[in-house]
């Protein structure tokens, strides 16, 4: 999660669609495509090559690329989205990431629904995934088996209710790793085993402000160890981070911050090193 990123997959958001039926409060539709170019450009200024993906008129969320698919050392995990406006999501970035070389290496189906947001890598052999009203039970057990023959452990941490399954609560909505020994962590709404887990693991928290966290002040994407972008508008949590010596970069997110996502949730890595 904080190793060097060398590639990545973006989307640009839609132009068209109903965006309030999928929770988004209205933006401003060229300023949206702007700020969302300048986060690409950003992204390669810092030395990652990003590809892009063309928008989809109608995927509101689309832009969201790290939800649909879960991308591990053997290609990527295709999911299933419980979300209405999300369903067809996961086959569009499927069909994207093959084209940019990733091949699948699993899908969930049946009754398994989960988004890659209740997802991210303890170690290199530790995945800790969210339980909550994206990511069910049987999501656990398919994705545990999945993960198994690659040999890596799933581990499950139970995420709670908050505001109700009518507003996303994703485990990466209250922690994002910022190095292999730093994670910026929301701890009111964090699982008391994750805080647990990362105290074993010797991993400090940078907290993050409770009047920022609407604002994605938690949200943080590492394009190297201790190296962050961060949406702007932000400061008390920035502050925070720069105290314990972690470089950061903003971008102006007033439109993206409309649907609820960060620069995690906006970009798929798809090569770390």
């Amino acid at each position: 999660m904080t190793a060097p990123l060398r590639r990545v997959l973006v989307g640009s958001p839609a132009q068209g669609g109903d965006f309030p039926a999928a929770g988004w409060r209205p933006p401003e539709l060229e300023l949206l495509q702007r700020q969302h170019e300048a986060l690409v450009e950003l992204l390669a200024s810092l030395g990652v090559e990003v590809v892009v993906l063309p928008a989809t008129d109608g995927l509101v969320d689309g832009c969201f690329v790290y939800d649909p698919v879960f991308v591990t050392g053997a290609g990527q995990i295709v999911l299933q989205m419980c979300k209405p406006a999300r369903v067809d999501e996961p086959e569009r970035l499927a069909t994207a990431l093959e084209d940019a070389g990733v091949p699948v290496a699993g899908r969930l189906d049946g009754g398994a629904y989960a988004d890659g947001g209740d997802m991210f890598w303890l170690d290199g052999r530790t995945l800790a995934v969210g339980r909550g009203y994206r990511t069910n039970a049987e999501a656990h057990r398919q994705l545990a088996e999945l993960l198994g023959r690659e040999g890596v452990e799933l581990a499950r941490f139970d995420l709670p209710h908050h505001h109700g399954a009518g507003e996303v609560l994703h485990l990466l909505s209250v922690i994002s790793p910022v190095a292999d020994d730093l994670a910026a962590v929301f701890e009111p709404l964090a699982p008391v085993p994750l805080l647990e887990e990362l105290d074993k693991r010797g991993i400090r928290r940078v907290q993050v402000d409770a009047a920022e966290l609407e604002t994605q002040g938690g949200n943080l994407l590492a394009v190297r160890p201790g190296v962050v972008v961060m949406a702007d508008g932000n400061p008390r949590t920035r502050r925070a981070l720069e105290a314990v010596g972690v470089e950061v970069h903003v971008y102006a997110a007033s439109e993206l911050n409309k649907g609820d996502g960060g620069p995690t949730c906006l970009t798929r890595p798809i090569l770390r090193s």
